[in-house]
């Protein structure tokens, strides 16, 4: 998955269990994975070329943002 021009891309993924998803940074600001709540994903701030990986084992609908621009907003669907 891609993060440029301070948006996720896709904005909406759909994935099969055990599927590992990884985003990256081409922008030239920090950006963060974050999940709404108490989900899963939790990364660093990632600078321009950074990435992010997490695998999901478990089916669901998992929402996140980015701490550094709240407004940014993702979701993964795992079936």
């Amino acid at each position: 998955m891609a993060i440029a021009n301070f948006a996720y891309s896709p904005s909406s993924l759909t994935v099969g269990k055990g599927t590992k998803v990884t985003w990256t940074n081409d922008d030239s600001a920090p950006h963060t994975v974050t999940s709404d709540g108490s989900g899963p994903l939790h990364s660093p701030s990632l600078d321009r070329g950074g990435s992010f990986s997490y695998t999901f084992d478990s089916a669901g609908t998992f929402s996140y943002y980015c701490t550094v621009h709240p407004n940014m907003h993702g979701t993964v669907v795992v079936k």
